[in-house]
């Protein structure tokens, strides 16, 4: 682990088919403190079996050291290397000939804000987003860091309405922007729920991930 890349030696757990037999994939991105392997058990929730699904992971299992709401500069170098990470991760599907737009990009909490970071800084068409109980990195939503054309990409954003760690406004700052750049944006903000995954949104993403390939 380099002190300039922290994430430059992270591995990759799989699930589904071998990429390269596969002809839909998705990137699950854990959260602090969790594993790839954790995040991986998404896959058994989804109907498909014929996804190639990928999950690296987060040297010390945590992306960035500071809240996704401190200053970007607070969380460097370790948000760099995260981006370059999801970037690699990404790359393993599509060089084994799987487009872009057959891929789905999912994350959880810390990784839901590392997901949508990603995307929405070149953004392209893809099989799909999800973020579960995340938003954009930054002390404020910087919209000039974030560019290109989702093309229409089906995006689910969920999150509690009173979750401690991921502010409402956030949430609906992170809706704007990705559909400023032109995804589709199913946003749900549930009641008084706690922070976690809940059944409605693997139902949600269910039917992005059944559209996969078409």
């Amino acid at each position: 682990m380099a002190a300039t890349d922290p994430h430059a030696d992270a591995g990759l757990a799989t699930a589904g088919p071998d990429p390269a037999d596969a002809g839909v994939g998705a990137v699950l991105i854990h959260g602090r403190g969790a594993t790839a392997q954790s995040v991986l058990g998404l896959a058994e929730e989804f109907e498909r079996d014929d996804v190639a699904y990928l999950a690296p992971q987060a040297a010390n299992r945590t992306w960035y050291p500071n809240p996704f709401t401190a200053p970007t500069e607070a969380n460097q170098p370790h948000l760099d290397s995260a981006l370059a990470t999801v970037e690699r991760a990404v790359g393993t599907l599509t060089d084994a000939g799987i487009a872009c737009e057959d891929v789905l990009l999912l994350g959880f909490s810390q990784g839901a804000c590392l997901t949508t970071e990603y995307a929405a800084r070149d953004a392209r068409r893809y099989g799909g987003l999800a973020a579960f109980s995340g938003g954009l990195i930054g002390e404020t939503v910087e919209r000039e860091r974030y560019g290109g054309d989702f093309d229409g990409t089906p995006a689910f954003v969920g999150c509690s309405d009173s979750d401690p760690h991921i502010p409402e406004e956030r949430v609906r700052e992170t809706t704007a922007v990705l559909s400023d750049l032109g995804a589709d944006v199913d946003e749900r903000l549930y009641p008084d729920a706690p922070h976690g995954i809940f059944a409605d949104e693997i139902d949600a993403v269910n039917d992005i991930v059944n559209a996969l390939g078409a």
